[in-house]
């Protein structure tokens, strides 16, 4: 019994943190959530008891309008929070490493292997879709990309290489939108040829560059 008490303790440390560090995130970028998340669960308890209250069973109504309250305000916050982390680390050196980083089934991200002096950098992640070469910065990007996409190819001969660059214009892919965008990707490798390019491309190796840190969302989750 004891033991079983402890592992739980284990367990819910770290979800209380990451919970903790969203929302010290999200109230940076967005002050008003404490008081918007109060509002939205108050209103959903207040329409469950008014439903209570016409089919006669005021208190049921409020006994069961609680959780669903919980898990409407729990929802809207998961949202919130998605969009805050990602306002968080816009602009920064290496946002989008931390993006990719943050994929966590199906795909190995290896940050910064390329960087030059005006901080523009490529990133190159591995999965089902082939080797996937990520450009963060200005036009000189576009030259850093081809000879990255040279290095894979002597590497890793007949890998599909897909490049990204990352931005809001004509060709680009937003930040925010970079997680989906790579993870859509349709899949041309199977398991074993996926697993023997990393290990090729392992002996490649990258640099070591500062990753924005905070909570970022994977798909619809937060970690």
């Amino acid at each position: 019994m004891f033991k079983k008490k402890s592992k739980e303790a284990k367990i819910k440390t770290p979800r209380f943190q990451t919970f903790r560090d969203a929302y010290k995130v999200t109230s940076a970028e967005k002050p008003w959530i404490g008081i918007a998340l109060i509002a939205i669960f108050i209103l959903v308890l207040i329409a469950g008891v008014s439903l209570g209250v016409v089919l006669g069973h005021p208190i049921y109504g409020g006994f069961v309008t609680i959780p669903v309250a919980a898990l409407v305000t729990m929802f809207i916050f998961t949202r919130v929070a998605g969009s805050a982390a990602y306002s968080s680390i816009e602009g920064q050196i290496g946002a989008g490493a931390s993006v990719l980083m943050a994929i966590r089934k199906g795909w190995t991200t290896t940050p910064a292997v390329a960087v030059n002096r005006q901080q523009d950098m490529v990133h190159r992640s591995v999965g089902r879709a082939g080797i996937v070469l990520t450009g963060e910065g200005g036009f000189a990007v576009r030259q850093m990309l081809q000879d990255e996409k040279k290095k894979s190819e002597r590497f890793a001969p007949g890998v599909p290489i897909t490049e990204i660059f990352v931005g809001d214009g004509d060709g680009q892919v937003p930040i925010r939108k970079l997680q989906k965008h790579l993870t859509k990707l349709p899949k041309k490798l199977s398991a074993h040829q996926m697993r023997e390019v990393r290990a090729r491309l392992k002996a490649v190796g990258g640099m070591s560059m500062p990753i924005p840190r905070g909570p970022l969302p994977k798909g619809t989750k937060l970690r």
